[in-house]
């Protein structure tokens, strides 16, 4: 499975089993943009991302969380 910036809940899902010790709600986006980067699933380009985009990742990661 490859993802891509849209796959915000996939993105989520895979970042909150790689960083369970996290709390989402205080992650900074310079952060978050690179674990997305970096998780081995994600074949997007890194600069196609926005505010908007991580927020939403961001939001999706807070759910799972709870």
């Amino acid at each position: 499975m490859s993802l891509k910036w849209t796959d915000t809940l996939d993105i989520a899902i895979e970042l909150a089993e790689l960083h369970s010790d996290v709390d989402p709600q205080y992650v900074r986006f310079t952060d978050l943009h690179g674990w997305v980067c970096a998780l081995d699933e994600f074949e997007d380009d890194p600069n196609h991302s926005n505010e908007k985009i991580l927020e939403a990742i961001q939001m999706a990661w807070i759910d799972e969380a709870d």
